[in-house]
């Protein structure tokens, strides 16, 4: 963009976001703090055991001995990481200002990972409403339906 080159996806959102300043974008410098607070918090405490259970999944691995403790060991990783969302979206409907932000684009790709795992999930509903939420947009829909029609 303009010669800036970024290679790190929860950096390209911020940047557009706040390049573009749509709706998604922060209101203020505490928005702004608050929506990198929420990615970095995803990034460091989620992605890493949330990825684990994805590509256990998707290699097929799950209903093996060693998939399910591979699958055992990060969601009992993640039950931390997912209280302190749990708490949050309990009272708040979204991430940051109440309204769906990059925040939650962010935040909801990273936790979409585990999704395969319900009981992390039926531990936590409020986590699983707000995921459903987000998946419920039409632009997720649309990115989704693209994707799945990309060639592997």
């Amino acid at each position: 963009d303009d010669g800036m080159v970024l290679y790190e996806s929860m950096a390209i959102n911020l940047y557009l976001a706040r390049k573009h300043g749509t709706a998604v974008a922060p209101a203020d410098l505490a928005e702004d703090a608050q929506m990198m607070q929420w990615s970095f918090f995803a990034a460091t405490e989620i992605e890493t055991n949330a990825l684990k259970i994805s590509s256990t999944v998707s290699e097929g691995l799950a209903n093996t001995d060693a998939g399910q403790a591979v699958i055992e060991v990060a969601a009992r990783l993640l039950r931390r990481p997912f209280k302190v969302l749990e708490q949050h979206l309990s009272e708040n409907e979204y991430l940051v200002g109440n309204r769906f932000s990059v925040a939650d684009i962010n935040v909801a790709e990273v936790v979409r990972y585990a999704q395969a795992h319900t009981p992390l999930f039926e531990a936590n509903p409020a986590v699983k409403a707000w995921l459903d939420r987000c998946q419920s947009r039409a632009a997720f829909k649309a990115m989704w339906s693209a994707r799945d029609s990309e060639a592997a």
